[in-house]
């Protein structure tokens, strides 16, 4: 009964770290103070924004921070929708920062680039972004598709550590839990998997959620043997779960990095950016989002830990 407790906590924070958005009366996070509609910063300020999900606001924030305490005057422009929306908005100017994750951008760029090699992202970045925007140096961090088993199944079979031990060990019986849209999708989904790594999961996959409550449930309950979860999600470690290293790269990197405006990249700005980039690892991610999901107001968590890394 205390382990379907625990496993119960542990799928009500991760539904939280999936659902969480920036509280607010629900206006566009674009429009300026004045009611005079969108509308960019001026002089030496820059406007931080984010996308409309948890990572991406305590990202933002943590940006804003470090640059406020660099000097640089900052306002704050939360929530503001998908990538589509805020690609818009950075080229409109009605933002000037946001963070972002590398692999996942480039695809939306160019559905066909290659996005296997993380070293090559940046440079085909660099070449494909819109013109006056550019992306500075990406983190440790990273926020990916990531196939997790419980710590007893990879003991079980052998000390599972790559997608490729999964696919050695399978004696085709292994069972996977994902989004309805990994069913067909050609490179990321059951066909990549397939392809790739020489698992048919055709026949043995579970359609839940995409790296949520559900197929964390599903996977440490033992209702299936594998699941994807989100490389971020503290789930990962409060739950003991060993998240396979992709060592084939069929899921893009997505490291995280700050995306902004050319024309407000100085020297000080930069520096900011980049002492944070350096600082920023996916296990200091994953603290952060668990608190997160304890419901600490980001601001706290974003000001904390830059004070804990040299930066506050």
């Amino acid at each position: 009964m205390k382990m379907r407790m625990k496993v119960l906590t542990a799928v009500l924070a991760a539904g939280t770290a999936v659902s969480l958005t920036a509280c607010g009366g629900g206006g566009d996070p674009l429009s300026s103070d004045d009611g005079g509609g969108s509308g960019g910063s001026s002089g030496d300020s820059i406007i931080v924004g984010s996308a409309d999900f948890a990572e991406s606001q305590l990202l933002a924030t943590i940006y804003a921070q470090a640059l406020e305490n660099a000097g640089v005057e900052i306002e704050e422009r939360p929530n503001i929708g998908s990538r589509e929306v805020y690609l818009t908005a950075l080229k409109d100017g009605s933002i000037d920062l946001i963070p972002e994750y590398n692999g996942y951008l480039l695809q939306e760029l160019d559905p066909e680039a290659d996005t296997s090699d993380r070293d090559g992202i940046q440079e085909q970045l660099l070449e494909k972004l819109p013109e006056g925007i550019t992306v500075l140096d990406w983190a440790e961090a990273e926020n990916t598709n990531v196939l997790v088993v419980t710590r007893e199944f990879s003991d079980e079979h052998g000390g599972l550590e790559t997608i490729s031990d999964l696919a050695e060990a399978d004696d085709g019986t292994f069972t996977l839990a994902g989004p309805p849209e990994w069913r067909t999708r050609p490179k990321t989904g059951v066909p990549g998997i397939a392809d790739t790594y020489g698992i048919d999961f055709s026949d043995r996959f579970e359609i839940l959620d995409g790296g949520g409550p559900l197929s964390l449930a599903a996977v440490t309950n033992g209702q299936v043997d594998v699941a994807m979860l989100l490389s971020s999600d503290p789930a990962i470690a409060e739950n003991d779960l060993v998240a396979l290293e992709d060592d084939k790269v069929i899921f893009p990197p997505a490291n995280i990095q700050p995306m902004i405006s050319e024309d407000k990249l100085t020297p000080e700005v930069e520096e900011a950016l980049d002492a944070v980039t350096a600082e920023l690892t996916l296990d200091e991610l994953m603290a952060m989002n668990g608190r997160v999901n304890e419901g600490t107001d980001l601001s706290v968590i974003a000001s904390e830990w830059l004070e804990s890394v040299g930066l506050g």
